[in-house]
C-alpha cells in the first residue's frame, strides 16, 4: 500500500500506452488477437511477446500491458501483445486459455513485420503461461521466455492460496480434483526446453518470491536463471518508469544475445 503522496504501484495496471501500429486476429474470438508495436527503426533482432497478467481473470485484458509493450519498441523490438480468452470467457480456462497463447505464438512467428527469433515476456498469470509454453515441443526456435513475478508453480500456488481462487478457477478445481490439468499446466512439473529466466521482486506480497524460487529449484540448470529484484513489489517489472524494469530489459537482452 502507498503511503499519502506516493504513487500506488498497482496504478500501472489503468495507465494506457499510445494506440499499437496495429492490431491483428489469430481467431474468430474478438479476444484472439494480438497488437503489433513496430519502432521507429529496427535495432534488435528479435520480436518480443508480451503475455499480459491479472490472474487469468476476465477483467484484466491487455490494455495494462501498452506500456510495457511500448517501452521494448522504443528499445528498437519489434512487439506483439497477445490477448486471450479467460475463464468466465468463452472457451477460456484450461486447455482454451493455453491453446491461445500457442496459436498467437504461431501466428506471430508467420507475421512478417514479426519475422525474428521471439522471446516470450509474460507477467504475474502471464509468467505461469510464457513458462508453460517454453516446455511445450512448439518452442523450439523461440530465444526463450521471461517470467515476470510469474505464477510458475501451480501446485502450491494454490494451496497458499495465491490470487485467491485464481488458480483452481483457471483449472477447474484443486489439485486432488484436477490432477491431470496441473499435471498438464504446472511449470513447476514441465521441464523447460528453452532458455527461462526468471525476475521476481523479493518484497512481491501478491506473487511470492517464492514460487520462482520453487521453479528454479526444481529445474536446477543453466538453461533456467532466477533474477532476484531487490524492490518493486509486484508492479513495478511492468512498470517502464520504475528502477526495477531496468532488470526486465536486461532479461530480455541477455537472451537476444
Amino acid at each position: 500500500m502507498a503511503s499519502s503522496g506516493e504513487r500506488d504501484p498497482s496504478q500501472v495496471l489503468d495507465e494506457r500506452a499510445a494506440p499499437p501500429t496495429r492490431t491483428t486476429p489469430y481467431g474468430d474470438d474478438d479476444a484472439q488477437v494480438y497488437d503489433v508495436r513496430l519502432p521507429e527503426r529496427v535495432t534488435r533482432s528479435l520480436t518480443v511477446v508480451v503475455v499480459h497478467g491479472g490472474f487469468w481473470r476476465a477483467e484484466y485484458d491487455r490494455a495494462h500491458a501498452g506500456r510495457q509493450a511500448q517501452a521494448f519498441a522504443d528499445a528498437g523490438y519489434p512487439v506483439a501483445v497477445v490477448e486471450y480468452r479467460r475463464p468466465g470467457m468463452p472457451g477460456g480456462g484450461w486447455p482454451g486459455t493455453a491453446r491461445d497463447v500457442a496459436a498467437a505464438v504461431a501466428a506471430i512467428r508467420r507475421d512478417p513485420d514479426l519475422a525474428h527469433p521471439a522471446v516470450l515476456v509474460g507477467h504475474s498469470a502471464g509468467g505461469q503461461l510464457v513458462a508453460w509454453a517454453a516446455a511445450q515441443p512448439w518452442a523450439h526456435g523461440l530465444r526463450g521466455a521471461v517470467s515476470l513475478a510469474g505464477v510458475v508453480d501451480l501446485a502450491h500456488g494454490a494451496a497458499t492460496q495465491v490470487g485467491g481462487d485464481a488458480i483452481p478457477a483457471l483449472l477447474g478445481g484443486s489439485p486432488e480434483q484436477v490432477p491431470d490439468a496441473y499435471a498438464a499446466a504446472d511449470p513447476a512439473v514441465l521441464p523447460p526446453s528453452v532458455p527461462v529466466v526468471l525476475v521476481h521482486a523479493r518484497d512481491d506480497d501478491v506473487v511470492p518470491f517464492e514460487l520462482s524460487e520453487r521453479y528454479a529449484a526444481a529445474h536446477r540448470g543453466p538453461s533456467v536463471r532466477l533474477t532476484p529484484v531487490p524492490g518493486g513489489g509486484h508492479y513495478g517489472l511492468i512498470d517502464p518508469e520504475h528502477p526495477a524494469f531496468a532488470e526486465v530489459a536486461a532479461a530480455v537482452d541477455l537472451l537476444a544475445s
